[in-house]
């Protein structure tokens, strides 16, 4: 298919999925949330803009005492925790358990795939495809302000809920932006990869306008840049999905200037999802899953696929230097989604701890296989060498690593991520990583919940560096609803320190970020 018949096959495409109930309030178990909730509704087109106060004792909402089920639709991410929703939830005074820390003051917010429209056909519709929907809960004063959901403002989301089109320059070939969601420059921003520009949001979670944070939207952007904790820069590796060969290396300054693009050469069009920094590198994976013109021609639902003969590479980028410096480093085929953390050793080589799945998108049309067991490693890159050295730290399947961000591009000890399966037969526990003792410490959820990733925010600026909490949503399959949890990073196995009722489900979903009160402008 020529690239100039891309956007119209896109267009036909475009998978959307079924609305769930109508009733996102009720617990499963007969009993109702004491919150104050303001629903949007998106059933129909000439609903779009309808909305409704519910009070506590408002029956024609609260009145059904039903699960959250969603219809068997033979597509595992359009059923049970990844099933979407189909309305837009502003909601406050929630239940909460336990104590909130007073410590925390700002925004967790979360983004995932939540398609609008139904997909004609399921079996065509890709976890990573769908319309992008953010999900936070406000804290402040030891209490839990509110709980809001909202859609990211695409072109197309935007027409099919009647709304006026979200201000701004974007670029590529589609504007959805569905996979992370962090504070940068003051503000609160969602991106994805493969072209897009990202989206800003105000501190109540709408789509405000799109852009390059405060530069022109001339280069693709990513879902995860990083930044440097001592200068504030965030640095990314970015690339464009009709765009086959050639990455970018960006750097975005403190204030959100873009001021440094490096282009650098690839083949096969690699989809590179994330990138890691050293006070002195910036780390490219280069690896085998590839865009693929034979899966744009069968029509797939997501043109990237395994492709072991692109051969896998990891490369060295001097912060300040260009392409030619770049130093290669072969490893075995696999697929890396996230990196957790790298830094440099004295003798020039790199640490990089990774999630490794074995293969990737090599049977499966719908989102990522449940077989590639994604364990995590430690890969050196020495100085003197030309290929990767390997080293396991966990075989448990998990995903979703983070650091204490303080302690990015630097040496650390504590790592965290999330058991992992994607057909959900396991998933019950965030792990804890003690990367100096090599010793794993859990915290296990109850068989009916289920954790998305969590994240470390730390107790104050100059805390130790597990001396805070980790936090995310957890989907409880019991409720339909989704909850918010806090745990105590220190002591892993104590019960939690907070857990927020949610009157609405929250899906399994991406990424998510703590945004201080500073970065959301004053607002509550």
């Amino acid at each position: 298919m020529h690239p100039d018949r891309l956007i119209p096959w896109l267009i036909r495409n475009t998978p959307r999925v079924p609305c769930l109930p109508s009733n996102p309030l009720d617990t499963g178990q007969g009993k109702r949330f004491n919150a104050h909730v303001h629903i949007v509704n998106i059933k129909e087109p000439n609903m779009s803009q309808a909305s409704i106060s519910v009070s506590d004792d408002d029956d024609s909402v609260l009145s059904t005492a039903t699960r959250r089920q969603a219809q068997a639709t033979g597509n595992i991410f359009l059923e049970g925790p990844f099933a979407p929703v189909d309305r837009e939830t502003t909601a406050t005074a929630l239940q909460v358990t336990g104590s909130i820390p007073e410590e925390l003051d700002g925004l967790y917010v979360r983004i995932g795939p939540n398609p609008l429209k139904a997909p004609q056909d399921p079996r065509k519709y890709h976890w990573f495809t769908g319309d992008g929907m953010v999900h936070g809960v406000r804290l402040s004063g030891g209490e839990a302000l509110w709980y809001r959901n909202r859609w990211i403002g695409s072109k197309s989301v935007q027409r099919k809920l009647g709304r006026d089109p979200v201000p701004g320059k974007t670029r590529g070939i589609f504007d959805t932006v569905n996979t992370n969601v962090y504070g940068h420059a003051g503000r609160v921003w969602a991106s994805v990869e493969a072209g897009p520009a990202p989206v800003q949001l105000d501190s109540e979670l709408t789509s405000v306008r799109h852009g390059l944070f405060d530069s022109e939207p001339t280069v693709p952007f990513t879902a995860h840049p990083h930044r440097d904790p001592v200068s504030g820069d965030l640095h990314a590796i970015t690339y464009d999905a009709i765009q086959h060969k050639t990455l970018n290396y960006v750097r975005v300054s403190a204030k959100g200037q873009v001021d440094k693009i490096v282009r650098i050469p690839v083949k096969h069009g690699p989809m590179v999802h994330d990138c890691a920094i050293t006070r002195s590198q910036v780390i490219v994976l280069d690896l085998p899953v590839t865009f693929s013109w034979w899966e744009m021609i069968k029509r797939s639902p997501f043109p990237y696929s395994w492709n072991p003969k692109h051969g896998a590479r990891v490369g060295l980028l001097p912060r300040e230097g260009e392409a030619s410096d770049i130093r290669w480093f072969d490893v075995d085929p696999c697929y890396v989604f996230h990196p957790c953390n790298a830094y440099d050793l004295p003798d020039g080589s790199v640490v990089l701890d990774v999630v490794v799945h074995q293969h990737m998108f090599d049977q499966s049309r719908i989102g990522p296989e449940a077989d590639t067991h994604p364990s995590f490693e430690r890969w050196t890159l020495p100085a003197g060498g030309q290929r990767v050295v390997r080293e396991m730290i966990s075989r448990r399947d998990q995903e979703f690593p983070r650091p204490d961000e303080r302690r990015f591009a630097q040496r650390y000890r504590y790592a965290y991520t999330v058991e992992f399966s994607v057909d959900m037969a396991g998933g019950q526990s965030v792990l804890k990583h003690d990367l100096d003792t090599r010793t794993t410490t859990e915290h296990r959820f109850a068989e009916h919940l289920k954790p998305g990733e969590f994240v470390f925010v730390p107790r104050r600026a100059d805390s130790a560096e597990d001396e805070g909490w980790l936090m995310g949503f957890v989907s409880n399959l019991n409720t339909g609803l989704g909850e918010y949890h806090v745990l105590d990073a220190s002591d892993l196995s104590a019960p939690a320190s907070a857990v927020v009722q949610l009157p609405a489900p929250v899906p399994l979903g991406f990424h998510g970020n703590w945004v201080g009160a500073a970065d959301l402008g004053g607002g509550r």
